[in-house]
């Protein structure tokens, strides 16, 4: 079978694969420090899905207002609800200062102040004096579109270098090795869209770039093609993924469009308010209200929802009030906002409240690994074995400096941060055009049979039906709220639609432009995740940061302050089956400045 496809090969130092921020810097760093680098990204570079991200960037600059990178430590552990491993996030928000610079000097376009500084503003979770408030100024902005910015200056940088780009390019599987001590990762393999050849790429890094798997939901504020594929491709290599129950919703998606709305609209004096017209986050956060973290807000909203003080006649949304701000202020900050608060929901913010949803955003789950981006596995009583080969970085990766919750802001410079950690790492580790072992005979046999057996499927069902099965089953059962018996039943749906693939239509057998082949291997690739998800929820007996698990309210730190690993067997819709473990979670720093945030109760 595998020999009816022609393979072209390729060798590189370095193949980095998603070209959104933390693929571009990883990309950059690389080619910069001489290595052979190629970028393989299914989307142009400027339309990966950081072009979205809206409300800024995180770093302590104390431009606006006073901070520290301590402060912002301390943030980003409570954030966390103490799942976050603390060298990781002491190493994130100390680079993050000048990472931002860095990117002010590349060309991103940040609003300023009136002396010419950087403009940050408030954003939910981060606070001054270790917490104790007042919210502090801490989230650089270009308007609403700082993620937009950011994107078009990386890849304007990364052009600079000599890294060859593969646009267009859908890496199918990883090329995996038995070495002496365990798996190691020995390249990847692709289909180039536009003409269905097949690519083969030898290096001695991979670097999975890939995004989040937020399509597995129903209602996201995630592009179409945030598939999960670097997820999917570690499964299938027979390594874990880390602390998937973790799902981010953000408070504020355009009711029935999905569309991201973001926490900056709070931040610059937005508000919530339920159908009697009250300002409810008062009761729930009443230090930071509207600006309390996000499962906080998305949570109050749930709740207020289920009480009946829902807006509407299905009283399933709340209204977000931006229209007390002046209009100039609005047209200059959140143009963006502004303009998708007209054509998703036909509202006029000056004047109108815009109606909004909590909706799937984030996952702070994903591929183990350390601060250098390296991913490791757990084997034996060794929890963090190296993978050799095999780095991850930004929403496909889990350094867990979000733990169980994100902080706004904290997601762009997570991809800066670590995506030019992890360059660093190849610079010191990797000697340019050093020699290559040759590939192991059964390289590309896991990737040419899964694209021949989607390519033949002849089922009955089509790939959309099975994955609005998912979408449906997620969103019903691994929501904002969860209970044993919500998540059990859950289980067993999610077996049952992954069987469904076994059955699964592929109507177009060409491999030229074959989006409904792609969506086939994108399903595959949310599949697993899907289903580890769930397993990893229903397991976890605590509340804590977005798993909030009705039939356990408390976070229990004496059983369940631990990451939770997950191995998923087979593809295709066969096999299924989930083995969960854990591993400990980073209770020290990186160095003595920084002081380890002991865990109490997380309030805003």
């Amino acid at each position: 079978m595998t020999e009816a496809y022609k393979i072209i090969d390729h060798t590189y130092d370095t193949v980095v694969v998603g070209a959104g921020g933390s693929g571009l810097r990883a990309t950059m760093g690389s080619a910069e420090a001489g290595l052979k680098t190629a970028c393989i990204t299914k989307l142009f570079p400027t339309r990966s899905h950081t072009v979205a991200a809206q409300g800024g960037i995180a770093a302590s600059l104390g431009n606006n207002s006073p901070d520290h990178w301590t402060w912002h430590m301390y943030d980003t552990v409570k954030g966390s609800d103490w799942l976050g491993d603390q060298d990781a996030i002491e190493y994130m928000v100390r680079e993050a200062p000048a990472a931002v610079i860095e990117l002010e000097h590349a060309g991103v376009p940040f609003s300023r102040n009136e002396n010419g500084t950087i403009y940050q503003r408030p954003f939910g979770g981060h606070m001054q004096n270790m917490g104790a408030g007042p919210p502090v100024q801490r989230t650089c902005a270009a308007a609403d579109r700082t993620g937009h910015a950011m994107l078009h200056a990386l890849y304007q940088q990364s052009l600079k270098y000599d890294a060859d780009f593969y646009i267009e390019y859908f890496a199918i599987d990883l090329i995996m090795e038995d070495g002496p001590n365990g798996k190691e990762c020995r390249g990847v393999i692709a289909i180039c869209m536009e003409d269905g050849s097949i690519h083969r790429f030898r290096s001695h890094a991979v670097v999975l770039a890939t995004g989040g798997y937020g399509r597995a939901y129903f209602s996201a504020t995630s592009a179409h093609s945030c598939t999960g594929d670097g997820g999917g491709m570690v499964l299938r290599a027979g390594l874990p993924l880390q602390d998937l129950e973790f799902v981010q919703f953000h408070p504020t998606g355009i009711y029935g469009a999905g569309v991201l709305i973001t926490e900056g609209a709070r931040g610059e004096g937005g508000y919530l308010t339920n159908s009697e017209g009250e300002r409810f986050m008062e009761r729930y956060a009443p230090s930071a209200k509207d600006l309390a973290s996000r499962d906080v807000v998305s949570r109050s909203m749930a709740m207020e929802m289920r009480e009946g003080r829902g807006v509407g006649e299905h009283k399933d949304h709340i209204f977000l009030h931006l229209d007390h701000i002046d209009p100039k202020v609005l047209a200059e900050r959140l143009p963006g906002i502004t303009e998708s608060g007209k054509i998703f929901a036909g509202v006029d913010l000056t004047r109108q409240p815009l109606p909004v949803t909590p909706t799937v955003h984030y996952n702070m789950g994903g591929i183990p690994c350390n601060y250098h981006g390296q991913v490791v596995t757990k084997k034996g009583d060794d929890p963090e074995v190296i993978v050799p080969g095999l780095f991850a970085v930004g929403e496909a990766a889990c350094v867990s400096v979000h733990g169980a919750n994100r902080l706004g802001s904290n997601s762009l410079i997570d991809l800066v941060v670590f995506g030019r950690a992890t360059g660093l790492f190849l610079k010191d580790n990797l000697k340019p055009n050093a020699s290559h072992r040759a590939l192991p005979a059964d390289a590309a046999d896991l990737a040419l049979s899964r694209l021949d057996h989607y390519r033949n499927a002849k089922g009955s069902t089509p790939t959309a039906d099975i994955r609005l099965d998912m979408q449906r089953t997620m969103q019903k059962h691994a929501a904002v709220f969860r209970d044993s018996a919500l998540l059990a039943e859950g289980v067993s749906q999610m077996q049952a639609v992954n069987k469904r693939l076994q059955d699964v239509k592929v109507t177009d057998r060409s491999l030229i432009w074959n989006t409904d082949l792609i969506e086939t291997l994108e399903l595959d690739n949310l599949m697993s995740q899907a289903i580890c998800t769930m397993e990893g929820a229903e397991a976890r007996k605590e509340s804590r940061g977005a798993h909030a698990h009705e039939d356990f309210p408390n976070r229990d730190d004496e059983n369940w302050m631990k990451h939770t690993i997950s191995w998923f067997e087979g593809w295709g819709g066969s096999g299924g089956k989930v083995t969960l473990d854990y591993r400990p979670v980073h209770d020290y720093t990186m160095t003595d400045e920084a002081e380890y945030v002991k865990p109490k109760a997380r309030v805003y």
